[in-house]
C-alpha cells in the first residue's frame, strides 16, 4: 500500500510531481509582491489529537512551501478556468458559501467542465479554537475519498460544533452521516495526521497576502489569479464568464 500522501494524490487525480497546478500561486505571489509573514506555530492538542498548526521545514523555499500545501480539487482538472477558495471551517461566511453559493458554482462551472474547484484550509486558529482539528478532520475523510461529503457535514453543523470546548466527539459522529468509516477516521482525527498539510496552506495563505475567509481566487490557465471582494455567485459568475469569453475569442492563446 503507498504511503498516505500518495493516496491522496491519487484519490484527487494530482501528480506531486506536475507544478503547473500552482502557476496561479506563485504567479499571485509575484503581483501582490507581499513578504513572508511570521506567525506563531506550535503543537497542542486534545489528548493526541492536534489542534493546531505545528512547526514545518523548508517553509521559506516558496516552491517547497507550494509543493507542501494541498488543495483538494473538484471537477475536471484540465478545466480552463480554476476557482479556489480558502477557507475556515468556523467561520460563519464559509458556511454560507459552502451550503449556497458554492452548489450553484458546482452545477454551472464544475459540472459542466468549464472550471475546477480547488479548496485550501486556512484555520483562524487566533480566533476560531476548533477550526484546526475541523481541517483536519475533513482531511481525514478525504482518505476515504469522502471530502466534500464531510465538509458539508461539518458546516451544516458548524453551530454546534464550534462551541464545543472538546469537539472530537462530534466530528467522530459526523463521520457516519457522511459515510465515512468511523474506526479509521476517529484514529486519524486522535493523531498528528495532515497537520503538516493544513499548516502549509496557512502559511501558503500568508504568504499570499490572504487573512480573511473565505476567499475566493480566479485564473484562467497559467495566467494570474483574481482575487475576488466579493464571494457571492454572482461576483464569480462575472468572472468567471468573462475569463470564458477570453478564452473563446482567442483560443490559441
Amino acid at each position: 500500500m503507498g504511503n498516505r500522501a500518495e493516496q491522496r494524490r491519487e484519490a484527487r487525480g494530482e501528480d506531486g510531481s506536475d507544478m503547473t497546478k500552482f502557476y496561479w500561486v506563485l504567479g499571485a505571489v509575484t503581483v501582490i509582491g507581499v513578504a513572508a509573514v511570521g506567525y506563531s506555530m506550535g503543537a497542542g492538542g486534545m489528548g493526541m489529537a492536534v489542534s493546531e498548526p505545528i512547526e514545518l521545514e523548508g517553509l521559506d523555499n516558496m516552491e517547497a512551501l507550494v509543493e507542501m500545501a494541498q488543495g483538494v480539487t473538484a471537477g475536471d482538472p484540465d478545466a480552463p478556468i480554476t476557482i479556489v477558495e480558502f477557507a475556515d471551517y468556523q467561520c460563519p461566511g464559509c458556511g454560507q458559501f459552502a451550503l449556497v453559493v458554492k452548489p450553484q458554482v458546482d452545477l454551472n462551472y464544475v459540472q459542466t467542465g468549464k472550471a475546477k474547484f480547488v479548496f485550501y484550509d486556512l484555520p483562524l486558529t487566533q480566533i476560531h479554537g476548533n477550526a484546526f482539528l475541523a481541517a483536519r478532520s475533513a482531511r481525514c475523510a478525504d482518505d476515504q475519498g469522502l471530502f466534500w461529503e464531510y465538509q458539508n457535514v461539518l458546516f451544516r453543523n458548524q453551530p454546534a460544533w464550534a462551541v464545543e470546548s472538546d469537539p472530537i466527539g462530534s466530528f467522530v459522529d459526523y463521520a457516519e452521516t457522511a459515510g465515512v468509516d468511523g474506526s479509521d477516521f476517529e484514529a486519524c482525527v486522535k493523531s498528528d495526521a495532515h497537520a503538516d498539510v493544513v499548516s502549509a496552506n496557512m502559511r501558503l495563505a500568508y504568504e499570499l497576502g490572504i487573512s480573511g475567509t473565505p476567499t475566493i481566487m480566479v485564473s484562467q490557465g497559467r495566467g494570474m489569479a483574481r482575487r475576488l471582494n466579493n464571494f457571492d455567485f454572482q461576483s464569480i459568475r462575472e468572472v468567471v464568464d468573462g475569463m470564458l469569453a477570453e478564452i473563446e475569442a482567442n483560443p490559441g492563446g
